[in-house]
Parts: structure tokens; sequence; C-alpha cells
């Protein structure tokens, strides 16, 4: 919960400390991105905009329970799941590759 400032800086320390640990949930999610690509067979797998969608309507629902904006929630992971799939066909790729030699 977010406590009231009562200075521009102190909400830029609580908005610093906060990407920090955001940054840090991104590292360790990608991380299981990584390990997901050795499960998918092909690049539509990797893909998955099904998956997408469901994991799209369970953060907006998260969103709106704890109190977040749902249209920013959806638009933040809207981005990185884009950014996770581009990630994961590189390295779906790459383990395709290695199994061809």
């Amino acid at each position: 919960m977010a406590v009231t400032c009562t200075t521009l800086e102190e909400v830029r320390n609580n908005i610093d400390r906060l990407d920090q640990q955001i940054v840090t949930l991104l590292a360790e999610r990608g991380r299981y991105v990584s390990q997901a690509a050795r499960f998918k067979k092909d690049t539509d797998g990797v893909k998955a905009p099904q998956r997408v969608e469901q994991v799209i309507a369970k953060v907006r629902g998260l969103s709106e329970a704890v109190g977040a904006n749902p249209e920013v929630t959806e638009q933040v992971y809207r981005a990185m799941i884009a950014a996770f799939i581009q990630q994961e066909l590189a390295e779906h790729a790459a383990l395709a590759a290695n199994q061809a030699t």
C-alpha cells in the first residue's frame, strides 16, 4: 500500500524502490519463459495467443482486485508478453538448431 509522500523526492525514492522490485521480478519471470521454450514444439506454441488472452484476463482481474488501473495493467502486460515472446522465439530457435546438429 502506498504511503502519502510529502515531497517529490520521497515519491521518486518510492518509485525507485518499486522499480528495483519490478525489475527483479521481471528477471525471475524471464527465467521461467526461457524454461518454457523447451516444452514448446514450434513457434505457434511459443506465440500461444489463447494463453496470452488468459494471462491478460487474469491480470485485469487481479488489477481490479488490488485497485490498480486495469487498462494500464493490460498495456504493460501486452508489451511485456510481446517482448518475452521475442526472447522465447530466439531461445526456441537456438534449441532447435542445437538439436539439428
